[in-house]
């Protein structure tokens, strides 16, 4: 038998176990989100890898003050309710902005945020946003904006080993996250990009200029109804 009948006849059985890779992880990743659409995430990748430890405290988005929703969709994406777990405008944006040059920015979505935060770990280039993409795509039709929005909230790092607004509450401002003032929320949201580099406790400089912008926008996102689909 030549080299390349016996190649062709091992190539049927590399290719099914492929598609069983393939099948195996599709199958895993669909459950995982079903059962997160009702279970609030135990733990995630980055805070298993945190070296500072984990603080955080789940909180339902009904007991959170609904200023930090909207702080976030005014801060990190405006077209929240709109979209469909990408922003076409912002991520063309972000990338004519970043080939002019200064401070990198970003055009992720809340969603493809989440999907990262509770599914996948920080960095890892093309192939994460691969994944980031397949599992956002996922949450956008299993979970919905306002589940999207509720684990959001909820396992964002807010703070130095610190997860979730009603930690970042604690941290911050002791008293809870379901008592926010807009100022304190609009502060919360300003760490958010950069959590281990920022505080929302007397901020300087960029964050304190951050923090002034979204709270002026809070009310804008409250008067055009941006955060209508998690109300």
């Amino acid at each position: 038998m030549s080299r390349s009948s016996a190649a062709l006849r091992h190539r049927p059985r590399w290719s099914r176990v492929i598609l069983k890779i393939i099948g195996g992880f599709v199958a895993f990743s669909l459950l995982l989100v079903l059962i997160y659409r009702f279970v609030p995430p135990p733990v995630t990748l980055t805070m298993m890898f945190d070296a500072n430890g984990i603080t955080k405290d789940w909180l339902s988005i009904d007991e959170i003050d609904p200023d930090m929703a909207r702080a976030v969709i005014a801060g990190e994406d405006s077209r929240f309710c709109s979209h469909h777990g990408f922003d076409a405008v912002a991520i063309a944006q972000a990338m004519r902005h970043n080939a002019s040059g200064g401070r990198i920015r970003g055009g992720s979505t809340i969603s493809q945020q989440t999907a990262k935060n509770v599914f996948l770990f920080q960095g890892g280039g093309f192939i994460r946003k691969g994944f980031e993409a397949w599992f956002t795509i996922l949450i956008e039709a299993i979970w919905g904006k306002r589940r999207i929005m509720e684990v959001y909230l909820n396992v964002a790092e807010t703070g130095i080993g610190t997860y979730g607004v009603q930690a970042g509450a604690m941290r911050y401002f002791r008293h809870g996250a379901g008592q926010l003032t807009r100022a304190e929320a609009a502060r919360i949201a300003a760490v958010l990009p950069l959590p281990k580099k920022r505080a929302a406790i007397t901020p300087r400089g960029f964050t304190r200029s951050y923090g002034n912008s979204i709270a002026t926008r809070i009310g804008i996102v409250q008067r055009d109804g941006l955060d209508s689909c998690v109300r």
